[in-house]
């Protein structure tokens, strides 16, 4: 991205490991303006420090409630992050479920593509959800509710590329759906030519993403056959979706 000099800088998401982000930048001759982190896990913030230590001018943006002690500014849900020396911002969506530091970063516009454009974490992944390590159902439930209220046509970007397990996990939940059939078929197609299949679209998760259709009366039913559960709570129906996923092989 060009910076109001003109000049053209970086922003990094949930650097885990710093050597393939110091590749990428030195190669492209981008100093790295920023760091967003979405949670503290290491997968997410491991890389930041040797980061850092190459580029010490850049800023560290996170979770008001995460302990990582990098992140110099901190934000809660609804608040602004403004990317210093880059004419960008976007907008604190607080995701707990996953863990409970956990935010999300949706920009209505990044770059050249008119789409908005969702940095989402470990909360919704492509065909599913994140585990619950600290939250609870209620939490991850409600976190899932506040991204897929988002703009249909937003670019989802996941922090993993698990779509492969959570799409056959999808089919095994809703075995008549065609979005989600045609969906792992792709995947699979895409996977196999050794691409990534992120980002989806909000849409998309919409009309394949279990987590985000339980309100459907063929996954309510599956949840039902194997535990008993109170069908008109949807946040039970999730907790039994998500300890079926656990269970999933």
């Amino acid at each position: 991205m060009e910076s109001a000099t003109g000049r053209r800088l970086a922003v990094v998401v949930d650097p885990g490991d710093a050597r393939p982000v110091l590749n990428a930048l030195l190669a492209a001759d981008l100093p790295l303006a920023g760091i967003l982190v979405t949670h503290h896990h290491a997968d997410h913030t491991g890389g930041i420090a040797d980061l850092k230590a190459a580029w010490p001018q850049a800023v560290v943006y996170g979770p008001r409630k995460c302990a990582n002690a990098f992140i110099e500014r901190r934000f809660d849900h609804g608040d602004t992050v403004a990317v210093d020396g880059l004419d960008i911002r976007c907008r604190v969506i607080e995701a707990p479920g996953h863990t409970l530091d956990h935010n999300a970063y949706f920009f209505e516009r990044l770059g050249s593509d008119p789409r908005p454009v969702l940095f989402c974490g470990d909360t919704l992944f492509a065909g599913g959800c994140g585990r619950i390590f600290e939250g609870t159902p209620a939490m991850m439930f409600e976190s899932l509710r506040r991204l897929a209220a988002l703009p249909a046509q937003t670019l989802v970007y996941c922090a993993h590329e698990y779509t492969l397990a959570n799409l056959r996990f999808a089919q095994a939940a809703e075995p008549a759906s065609s979005s989600v059939s045609a969906r792992l078929k792709e995947a699979e197609a895409i996977r196999q030519r050794d691409l990534e299949t992120v980002p989806s679209t909000v849409g998309i998760e919409l009309q394949s993403n279990p987590f985000l259709r339980v309100g459907e009366t063929a996954i309510r039913a599956a949840v039902a056959r194997r535990t008993a559960v109170d069908l008109s709570d949807e946040v039970a129906v999730f907790a039994g979706l998500r300890q079926w996923k656990n269970d999933f092989r």
